[in-house]
């Protein structure tokens, strides 16, 4: 019986506009200023930095990081907080989240850090439906939801894994990977290029398929 819905947080529930604004152009904007390069060359420049750490590396997600690497002089709330207007809910999250809260125990598992977390969870105010929120890099060092990160969560919520349903935009890391476990993980593919039984094109289908495994007829 599922007693814990996962949420993945980025491409999900919350588009991904806003960490694009504060990876690509907030940070390459601030280090124009510093070094007194025009925004597209200092843009090359820290892209070419992203790059070179590489999404393997842990500090690949760490804004601290990169804010002292760029030796820019910002703390990261200041800077995040200038693209609040960037953050943009799916029109299909609430309602979902409204009718499942008082049935399952909802979760929220991203790859973000918890500096991201925070400020689109506040900003939205997606953070009253969550009973925890984890953090794979944050929490857990890990640079993808691995196995090892679901098994972890497993643990602290003291759930069987086949009592979690997972949903999330990464075919790998929010479908294959769960399943693997046995959780019952659902892939968001919102541009409905892939089609099974455990492809969803948005939220609202997912609720669907939810009710009627738990046996409640929709309203």
């Amino acid at each position: 019986m599922t007693q814990i819905v996962s949420f993945d947080m980025d491409g999900t529930l919350i588009e991904s506009t806003y960490t694009d604004w504060v990876w690509h152009h907030g940070i390459p904007m601030l280090y124009a200023e510093k070094a007194g390069l025009s925004f597209e060359e200092a843009k090359a420049f820290v892209i070419r930095e992203y790059r070179r750490v590489g999404e393997d590396a842990i500090e690949w997600y760490d804004i601290n990081y990169w804010l002292n690497f760029f030796q820019l002089e910002i703390d990261w709330r200041t800077l995040m907080e200038r693209y609040v207007d960037k953050i943009n809910v799916y029109p299909d999250v609430n309602p979902l989240l409204d009718r499942l809260g008082g049935k399952f125990r909802l979760i929220l598992t991203s790859n973000a850090g918890r500096e991201f977390i925070d400020v689109e969870m506040e900003a939205t105010g997606l953070s009253r439906y969550f009973a925890q929120v984890f953090s794979a890099t944050s929490d857990f060092q890990e640079v993808k939801k691995t196995p090892c990160f679901y098994q972890r969560i497993c643990g602290i919520l003291k759930v069987h894994p086949e009592e979690m349903v997972h949903v999330g935009d990464h075919y790998e890391f929010d479908y294959l990977v769960p399943r693997t476990l046995g959780i019952q993980a659902y892939y968001l593919d919102r541009s409905s290029r892939r089609e099974g039984e455990f492809v969803v094109g948005d939220l609202r289908s997912l609720g669907k398929k939810l009710f009627k495994k738990s046996g409640e007829r929709k309203g």
